[in-house]
């Protein structure tokens, strides 16, 4: 016993200290438990084909297709615009947004997935961030607590259920508690949160659609904007883009096209009778688009030119539009500066002799040449190594140019672009329908359920099956296959049975509610600063070995720890979602104190009275 507990002490240690990474603590507890025989090599390494391991692997490739296939970032931002601009509804409707996504993926990737977009929100709508991102974090860890799958100490609870004789939890058993603590959190922050929350600006990255409109303006991209509409005499209808070769005759680039609305006599009859008026239809055009009479072709190139083909084609020449700006930079289309290396093969040549267009579906607008100038016309200008390529095109075409020896991307096209497997979020979304249904009505365990469905998403072609190796975080797993064995040596040596008799002479002697109140409290103050996972792996067989001393069913005692280690509100680095925020809001260590400790007190009191009644002793 002396052994085992020498060795959790250090690994405590060490796992606080942060000087040496968690997985690899847990790696070494399980060789230091099998060096000092303590367990046999097969007991030290069962942590590894436990079954709450293997589902938990399972549904990290399942998150993986819902984050590979953009479902998650399509949730998260259905979910935003039901958010508006309220400084006082804004966390609020966070904080159920997160909730709601992490009860069925994982609150760290949920966290990953709105991050972002609620920066941008909170930039739009003037709120500082630091007003925002604590209570989706604590909406995402709240979320975890609602269901089975919410996060791996629910599912770990249930397994020691189960290996010990006992039903394991159902996939909604969490359902009802984490409700209740969802509506205490959201209550806290209603009432409490502009005062406990603190008002702090941060330096905050720019989003790359901003970032990409800043490079515009600085190449002053939007003061060469023009519309061009089709007339009926233009000569230009029924020809393909790539047909008008604007851009080989005028040097005009075509940045996008408007079709004209549909006549009234195609609109349906409930758009008739509401007097809908149609906007134009915008299309991205590529060299196959035809043109048609009425379109509106927005381009960019020297004004003289554009004058000049308006007058060849008949066509008419209109201002832009604010709006406009959007055809340069958008969802769709984005800006990037493009640095030609040394060697790269289109140096000596203009743009129209290498065929960059064809090559990358990408048009240059301009070419900056440092120390010398900015050339708008590029069409008879010969590139040399060091030019900056102000290139215009979709996002899927300019995160793939990233990947050419020839040039150097400046940005982050791949925070915009496309996932390679969007058209098959359907299928993702439709797995993990059917994996929630077979998970609610218990047709297959737990295991084979997540196993199955992570087979799915791969063989559907949502995730690739390199991608799902890497969605799944191994240093998780290497923690919780590590920490299992633990536990079973604390059984093993009777340290289980010494803490479990310590708490029954003391708290159980009181009542059960006591036990149960003192189960939370050192699951919630330890989970502060280990893992939830690894402190709910030791305090479950002890909270299981004090329900069998007292004569009592130990589902309560069980779901109160797994509940308390999801309350890692009080400490920044009690879970990777609180620390993810920590630099995006600008928030101190005080702040998760101020805001954290009284939710977990009310969580404390939520759950004795709750527990008891859904899970009699």
């Amino acid at each position: 016993m002396g052994i085992v507990l020498a060795i959790l002490v250090i690994a405590i240690g060490l796992f606080v200290s942060e000087k040496v990474r968690v997985d690899v603590v847990a790696l070494g507890v399980v060789v230091a438990l099998m060096v000092t025989g303590v367990l046999t090599t097969a007991e030290a390494l069962a942590g590894f084909s436990n079954g709450a391991v293997v589902t938990i692997a399972a549904l990290f490739v399942i998150g993986g297709a819902v984050m590979q296939t953009g479902l998650a970032d399509l949730i998260g931002r259905n979910i935003l615009t039901l958010a508006g601009k309220n400084e006082r509804t804004l966390p609020l409707v966070l904080m159920v947004a997160a909730a709601l996504m992490s009860s069925f993926m994982s609150d760290t990737g949920t966290v990953a997935v709105l991050l972002p977009v609620v920066i941008i929100l909170a930039r739009n709508a003037q709120i500082a961030p630091s007003k925002l991102l604590l209570p989706m974090a604590f909406g995402a860890l709240l979320g975890g607590a609602m269901t089975l799958i919410g996060t791996p100490p629910n599912i770990i609870v249930s397994d020691v259920l189960r290996e010990n004789g006992y039903a394991p939890f159902s996939f909604f058993s969490y359902t009802l508690l984490g409700i209740v603590l969802l509506i205490l959190g959201v209550g806290v922050m209603g009432i409490f949160g502009r005062k406990l929350l603190p008002n702090r600006t941060t330096e905050q990255a720019e989003s790359p659609i901003i970032a990409q409109r800043r490079v515009a303006k600085e190449y002053n991209l939007d003061d060469d904007l023009a519309r061009l509409r089709v007339r009926l005499e233009s000569s230009l209808i029924g020809k393909t883009v790539a047909e008008a070769n604007l851009r080989h005759d005028y040097g005009i680039d075509l940045l996008n096209m408007l079709h004209p609305p549909k006549p009234r006599a195609e609109l349906s009859l409930l758009a008739r009778r509401n007097g809908k008026r149609v906007k134009s239809i915008p299309v991205v055009p590529t060299g196959e688009t035809e043109i048609k009479l009425d379109d509106v072709l927005i381009v960019t190139g020297e004004p003289q030119r554009i004058a000049q083909a308006a007058i060849d084609y008949k066509l008419a020449l209109q201002p832009p539009v604010p709006k406009d700006s959007k055809a340069l930079v958008g969802r769709e289309l984005g800006v990037a500066e493009v640095i030609l290396r040394r060697d790269a093969k289109i140096i000596g040549k203009t743009v129209t002799e290498s065929d960059f267009y064809k090559q990358t579906k990408l048009n240059v607008l301009s070419v900056f040449r440092p120390n010398t100038a900015i050339f708008n016309d590029v069409r008879d200008l010969k590139l040399q190594f060091g030019d900056v390529l102000i290139v215009h095109g979709a996002w899927d075409d300019l995160l793939a140019l990233k990947k050419s020896q020839d040039y150097i991307v400046v940005g982050q096209p791949e925070a915009m672009a496309n996932p390679p497997t969007q058209h098959k979020a359907g299928w993702a979304a439709v797995i993990l329908l059917v994996m929630v249904l077979a998970m609610v009505g218990e047709i297959l365990p737990l295991t084979q359920t997540a196993l199955v469905a992570a087979g799915l998403v791969v063989l559907a072609g949502c995730i690739s099956m390199d991608e799902a190796y890497k969605a799944i975080n191994w240093k998780s797993l290497m923690l919780i296959a590590g920490m299992i064995p633990m536990s079973t040596a604390l059984s093993k040596v009777g340290a289980v049975d010494v803490v479990a008799n310590g708490l029954v002479g003391t708290l159980g002697q009181v009542s059960p509610l006591a036990m149960l109140g003192g189960l939370f409290l050192l699951t919630a103050v330890f989970t502060q600063f280990l893992s939830n996972t690894a402190t709910v792996v030791v305090v479950a067989p002890i909270a299981l070995t004090a329900a069998q001393e007292m004569g009592v069913q130990p589902q309560a005692f069980l779901m109160g720890i797994a509940v308390a280690g999801s309350m890692a509100f009080a400490s920044p680095v009690a879970s990777p979602v609180n620390t993810l925020v920590m630099g995006a809001g600008n928030y101190e260590f005080g702040d998760y104190v101020k805001v954290g400790v009284p939710l977990i007190l009310l969580a404390l009191i939520a759950s004795m009275l709750l527990l008891p009644l859904l899970f009699p002793f």
